[in-house]
């Protein structure tokens, strides 16, 4: 009898320990927010010359209302605009541009500078996609969000049977 108490405080302990871990670990990670950080992205950072490309930014959160410009030798001067807490921006990628990589340039009015690279290619258009199915398998939740709901239940039950373990019962002895 005196090694099954042995087991389970061990148990207990065990579970606690990892319940503390985990929840040191979920508690300890900050969200981004957005305009910490003085940044410029460029969506999709590969493209064909001749199509649009995105441009988000930040100058930080007390500059990101007022416009601000990017620069690059694959589009020339573009001026981003305050749109939901970041500047944006949407630039064609010139048709004769060469294929390479471009720096793309970000220069705020608080004198903050940023960069990133836009890779431009120049492939010659697929007449016929390739025949990899209907996507049959494509949709519903991601992997990413299930391990993360994962997670916080084990975390949850390992911390409760912690709880519940570590109790003494009326009556016991030692």
């Amino acid at each position: 009898m005196q090694g099954i108490r042995t087991i389970n405080r061990a148990l207990s302990a065990v579970l606690t320990l990892v319940g503390l871990v985990g929840a040191f670990v979920l508690l300890s990670v900050a969200p981004a927010q957005a305009g910490e950080n003085v940044f410029v992205e460029v969506t999709p950072s590969s493209a064909q010359a001749g199509s649009r490309v995105n441009i988000k930014a930040s100058c930080d959160n007390d500059n990101n209302d007022r416009q601000s410009s990017v620069h690059s030798e694959a589009f020339g001067h573009e001026t981003l605009k305050p749109d939901k807490g970041f500047l944006t921006a949407r630039v064609t990628i010139a048709r004769d541009k060469p294929a390479g990589e471009y720096p793309v340039e970000l220069r705020c009015e608080n004198g903050e500078t940023s960069s990133t690279t836009l890779t431009v290619l120049n492939m010659a258009s697929p007449s016929k996609g390739p025949a990899t199915g209907g996507g049959g398998m494509a949709g519903g939740r991601g992997a990413g969000s299930l391990l993360v709901l994962g997670g916080v239940a084990l975390v949850a039950t390992a911390i409760v049977l912690g709880m519940a373990g570590g109790r003494r019962r009326p009556g016991a002895g030692s």
